[in-house]
């Protein structure tokens, strides 16, 4: 008898095993997966923060067909045999979700036009696909000043959504955690300890997990919008880690290094920080060649495509194919 458990999406059936959550198996089936905000894989213990990735079970399982009777987060909710969920299907998850979106961004300044996170904007997608036109909200949003937690790092609080994703980054990645949500309710904020910097070897993650433009890179701020630059896979050897990151470059400069992310937007490998900000010439690294950035980016999506490159190395300080 199979020990794997099989679960209905939105009528696509998939086996997976044992302690497979709803959000998991719809990533496997294909595309049309719920949305995350706070969940994310690599990380332990995320999950149930933003609730945009809820989805009604019509049936529990085949030894319970009953349907669940409030929607359920299908990033905690664990897969039963049998079971059958539906996500896009479903007229009350869609009005859900973009209920969620809403409130998401009631706080949430409108900084895309000079914000350096517009363009790899994960909370940007969420707006365009489930968001709405205007907002019902009256009051006041919250209002933070701008605070530099760290030699590299820029904490906007306004555009934070608490999804506790940097917090989480931090605590697995790193002995000496520094900074988390303070307060409750409605005056919660990400903050560090008694003014502490946050300065560790794999501080910068934090940076690549946040899913809005809370957390930035100074080194970066303001020197190009995303869709002009130019994204390269490569590598370096590393003592602290992998070495395996992306250079995006502006003409023949690097101007920002980050971790390699999957198709779900989340980091494979984490990087230090000597790879993140101290290597900016090319010479340091070996150049795999243009990262493909997938048809739904907005660097595939209009004129700047990247030419083919495949594999690249030096030449007098230019990219070459050999």
């Amino acid at each position: 008898m199979s020990d794997l458990l099989k679960v209905t999406i939105d009528g696509k059936s998939i086996e997976v095993a044992p302690g497979t959550t709803i959000l998991q198996a719809a990533r496997q089936i294909g595309d049309k997966y719920p949305p995350a905000m706070c969940y994310y894989t690599p990380l332990k213990n995320t999950g149930g923060k933003c609730r945009v990735c809820l989805v009604k079970v019509s049936q529990t399982s085949e030894a319970n067909p009953r349907p669940i009777p409030k929607l359920v987060a299908s990033c905690l909710t664990k897969v039963e045999n049998g079971m059958v969920v539906e996500n896009e299907s479903s007229a009350e998850v869609l009005e859900a979700r973009k209920g969620v979106v809403e409130f998401l961004l009631i706080n949430h300044p409108l900084d895309c036009p000079i914000c350096d996170q517009a363009g790899e904007c994960d909370l940007q997608n969420l707006s365009y696909e489930h968001g709405t036109e205007t907002t019902r909200y009256e009051e006041g949003r919250r209002e933070f000043n701008k605070i530099d937690i760290g030699p590299h790092i820029q904490l906007h609080m306004t555009r934070c959504i608490l999804c506790y994703r940097c917090v989480y980054a931090a605590d697995q990645l790193t002995n000496s955690r520094v900074h988390g949500v303070l307060n409750r309710g409605d005056v919660s904020e990400i903050s560090t300890y008694i003014q502490n910097s946050i300065d560790n070897d794999f501080s910068g993650n934090i940076i690549d997990v946040c899913p809005v433009g809370a957390l930035t890179d100074k080194t970066y701020r303001f020197k190009q919008r995303v869709w002009f630059s130019k994204p390269y896979n490569a590598h370096r050897n590393c003592t602290k880690c992998s070495g395996k990151t992306v250079l995006w470059m502006k003409d023949e400069n690097i101007i920002r290094v980050t971790a390699r992310k999957n198709k779900f937007g989340e980091v494979e490998e984490f990087i230090c920080n000597e790879c993140r900000f101290d290597h900016r010439s090319k010479t340091d690294w070996v150049i795999e060649g243009v990262r493909d950035m997938g048809d739904d980016s907005v660097i595939s999506a209009n004129k700047y495509e990247l030419p083919v490159v495949s594999p690249a190395v030096l030449v007098d300080s230019k990219f070459v194919s050999e």
